[in-house]
């Protein structure tokens, strides 16, 4: 089945509330969209959100070359030959993560329908459901208390929060929280790269009784050689994210000592599902927990993660909640929320529906 067009556009997606973090203020977020058509009508759905601080590829970037003559090459070619096609992209934007990204997704959800089959049982499903984590930025404590209720409320047990900007300050947020919401609440934390090896210390140390289940991204990436040297208790809670950009710096990382024993797997800066699955199959072999992630990004892209994290053995945690406080999306469905719990909707492709392009 012949792809018959590839066309771009881009929408800038208001979020319902502005949050913190430890090297930006979010209000709104900008996501590119790339809609794959074949013949029989079918349209695949892909998305990207790169954050430039990270990947070095802005969403500008990605959207100059998702309309590039290197991605246009591509229609009139058989989406049966999806992966092979996903390797001749990465061969052309090898530092374009969002691209890639974008392509893949599209890619995916598209074949997936024309097989008739989700994504995910394109690779095998392991995974029915898991409780996502909804992050909390950095705010007051009154605030953040507030903020918490609020998720509890609507059925989320497990909170990410935001840290780094002060870490006198975070010790104080994530003790009331667990002061405030008792055992049944989980605490994840993502430092943001905020802290040295002795905030980072000083954090562990004055929070061990309040039971946080992992840290994300401690120091800035480049430090990691400083990890490896605290004791494996540690490193064991310790989820690289920044310092995770794809399949060779999985590598790097699963040297021993690792300083690592949690992977953070985000679409955005690993090309999509393709380039996940090449840092998926290092942790599973190398022993390391998988942690998908995202960034304020749209149910397309979102529901693409899930789907690759689903056919992962390893995966143990999911943040998926990036497309929870848009304000607009320009589609429905992807997948289901139930009691903090997401669940792909086991229809064809992605299961994307009411699209608005």
């Amino acid at each position: 089945m012949q792809i018959k067009s590839i066309r771009v556009f881009r929408r800038d997606l208001a979020l319902t509330k502005p949050y913190t973090i430890a090297y930006q203020t979010i209000s709104a977020v900008e996501n590119i969209f790339l809609v794959v058509e074949l013949a029989n009508g079918i349209i695949g759905l892909g998305a990207a959100n790169p954050s430039p601080e990270v990947v070095d590829e802005s969403p500008d970037q990605a959207f100059e070359n998702l309309q590039s003559d290197a991605i246009q090459r591509f229609v009139g070619r058989d989406i049966r030959h999806t992966f092979q096609l996903i390797d001749e992209a990465s061969q052309h934007f090898p530092n374009g993560p969002g691209t890639l990204a974008a392509f893949d997704i599209a890619l995916h959800d598209a074949f997936g329908q024309f097989l008739g089959i989700p994504v995910v049982e394109l690779y095998g499903q392991k995974i029915t459901a898991l409780p996502t984590s909804v992050t909390i930025g950095i705010m007051p404590i009154a605030e953040t208390l507030e903020a918490a209720r609020d998720y509890m409320e609507q059925g989320f047990r497990v909170l990410k929060v935001k840290t780094g900007l002060d870490v006198s300050e975070d010790i104080g947020r994530i003790r009331k929280l667990r002061e405030q919401f008792g055992p049944d609440l989980v605490l994840r934390v993502d430092a943001n790269q905020g802290y040295s090896v002795d905030q980072l210390i000083q954090f562990i140390g004055q929070t061990d009784d309040s039971r946080v289940e992992l840290i994300e991204q401690p120091l800035p990436a480049g430090a990691d050689d400083e990890l490896r040297a605290l004791p494996l208790a540690i490193r064991r809670t310790l989820a690289a994210d920044e310092s995770l950009k794809g399949g060779e710096a999985a590598l790097k990382l699963a040297q021993e000592p690792k300083p690592f024993g949690i992977f953070n797997i985000k679409l955005m800066k690993c090309g999509g599902i393709r380039g996940a699955f090449d840092i998926a199959t290092v942790a599973r072999l190398s022993q390391i927990e998988l942690f998908w992630g995202c960034n304020d990004e749209s149910i397309v892209s979102i529901s693409a993660a899930l789907h690759a994290a689903f056919a992962c053995p390893n995966t143990r945690y999911i943040d998926l909640d990036g497309s929870f406080d848009l304000a607009e999306d320009v589609v429905k469905g992807g997948f289901t929320v139930k009691d903090g719990l997401l669940y792909p909707t086991g229809t064809p492709g992605l299961g994307l529906t009411d699209f608005s392009f």
